[in-house]
């Protein structure tokens, strides 16, 4: 990078240790926490994703903070790859170009650190193009593959219906002749013959469109999926009560993907595509780990898998990730790699974004001060307990979710709503028990600690004046 790097601001202290391992991040969009066999789905296969399980560390709760538009994927990749909290990297985000200028973005520090970086699939943060903080790049997609009328608004039960996961003439994860994670497969298994031919440290970024809208995938991975099989969640309804006050309205265009009302015919319709493209992910997910052991750098390789967010695809009568339910901000988080025990479980809650600091610390990096998400390590090796206190969630200024002391609460600012779950008890989110006069004093406790978190967040809204109720 030239003499002048050197001399920029906040330029961390490297490590000198000639002997880095290599960093393998594989990114998910739209995958919930609970779409894995490995950890309790019976309906879906995911072989590939369940080796990584069996292999390391899992984090059964690691979770998205939020977003400030519909496109939730935004704010998740812009706080993965600057390390802000949510309001934060919102406010940072008209400069994101001003830091890639001072060399801030996560590639850019592994770069820095002796590192030869890699990117394909899923980009999605405003305004920054790949190829300017990554060494080698092939086919940055967009936010998601195009959909088409056909696709939305359904299936209607007893009527034909005018869409197929596998139809070609939709174009969508087709475009282009070859399936996007197909493509992505193809990309990391050339990334990792170059990298074995490299004596630099690698630092690969493998970022899926899947399971994301459109849900297309080959038939044969349909097919897997009988309907008979395909089970409706328990905490299915025909229409969430309060989805026109939080911004989840027929309007948006995630929950336009079934029709309204919610159907279980329609529900058990889209998440068996749902798990059809999951599991043809993970299929190329396996490639990828054999790529991997074919360069013979596994052994100083660590592989962290996540996804940006989680999706409803039918819970609460919900189909898309804008809201504050667990389907929806809680993701899969797996980490492998050299001296990470395996088949464990840590249920300490964590953000998915620490991952970012997580590969700064194994790269020998010291963490720069404005990056606010914490290494998952001190949990891994047993050096912590917890990294945080509670989970902060936010959307707009239509939601707002704190999760912490075994409880959830969740508030809509709109229509002064508060609901109250016990996650212990109703892990499902689906008794409100914010009008038992018995948790007044919890809902109190919840709403100081999110206050608190609402400074560490940068979140200005104010919650003792919220909007009045239209009458």
């Amino acid at each position: 990078m030239g003499l002048a790097a050197l001399s920029l601001p906040e330029m961390p202290a490297f490590a000198k240790r000639q002997d880095k391992p290599n960093i393998l991040f594989i990114f998910a969009d739209d995958q919930c926490f609970e779409t894995l066999r490995s950890l309790g789905c019976d309906e879906i296969y995911t072989p590939n994703l369940d080796r990584l399980v069996k292999r390391g560390v899992t984090f059964t709760h690691a979770y998205n903070q939020g977003a400030w538009h519909g496109a939730v994927c935004v704010a998740s990749r812009t706080m993965l790859n600057t390390g802000r909290f949510l309001w934060i990297a919102r406010d940072l985000e008209p400069k994101l170009k001003e830091e890639t200028q001072a060399g801030r973005f996560w590639s850019q520090y592994m770069k820095q650190a002796g590192y030869e970086t890699y990117m394909s699939g899923k980009w999605h943060v405003k305004g920054i193009k790949p190829e300017d903080i990554f060494d080698h790049v092939k086919d940055v997609r967009p936010g998601m593959p195009n959909q088409t009328e056909a696709g939305y608004n359904r299936p209607i039960e007893g009527k034909p219906d005018p869409w197929k996961p596998w139809d070609r003439k939709f174009g969508g994860f087709w475009k282009g002749g070859k399936h996007w994670s197909e493509v992505l497969g193809d990309h990391a298994e050339d990334f990792l013959e170059n990298a074995s031919k490299s004596e630099n440290p690698f630092f690969m970024y493998l970022a899926f469109n899947a399971p994301h809208d459109p849900r297309q995938s080959p038939k044969e991975y349909v097919d897997k999926y009988p309907l008979d099989k395909v089970s409706v969640p328990e905490n299915f309804l025909a229409e969430y009560p309060y989805k026109d006050s939080i911004g989840c309205s027929a309007k948006l265009r995630d929950e336009k993907l079934a029709p309204f009302p919610r159907t279980k015919y329609a529900v058990k319709v889209n998440r068996q595509e749902y798990y059809a493209i999951i599991t043809h992910m993970d299929a190329q997910v396996g490639r990828i780990l054999d790529a991997l052991e074919a360069t013979g750098k596994a052994d100083n390789t660590y592989i962290f898998f996540t996804a940006d967010h989680g999706l409803a695809v039918g819970h609460h009568g919900l189909i898309g990730k804008q809201n504050m339910y667990d389907h929806s901000v809680r993701v899969p988080l797996m980490v492998t790699g050299p001296g990470i025990a395996k088949n464990k479980r840590i249920t300490s809650p964590v953000y998915l974004q620490d991952i970012m600091a997580t590969s700064l610390e194994l790269a020998g990096i010291d963490k720069p001060g404005h990056v606010q998400f914490k290494s998952l390590m001190p949990l891994i090796k047993g050096r912590a307990k917890r990294n945080y206190d509670a989970i902060y969630g936010g959307y707009i200024d239509l939601q707002r979710m704190i999760s912490a002391d075994g409880y959830k609460m969740i508030y809509y600012p709109k229509i002064d709503k508060t609901l109250l779950y016990n996650l212990k008890a109703d892990p499902l989110e689906m008794s409100n028990i914010a009008d038992d006069p018995g948790n007044a004093r919890v809902i109190r406790k919840l709403k100081r600690k999110l206050k608190k978190l609402q400074k560490e967040v940068g979140d200005k809204l104010d919650l003792d004046s919220p909007p009045k109720p239209k009458a």
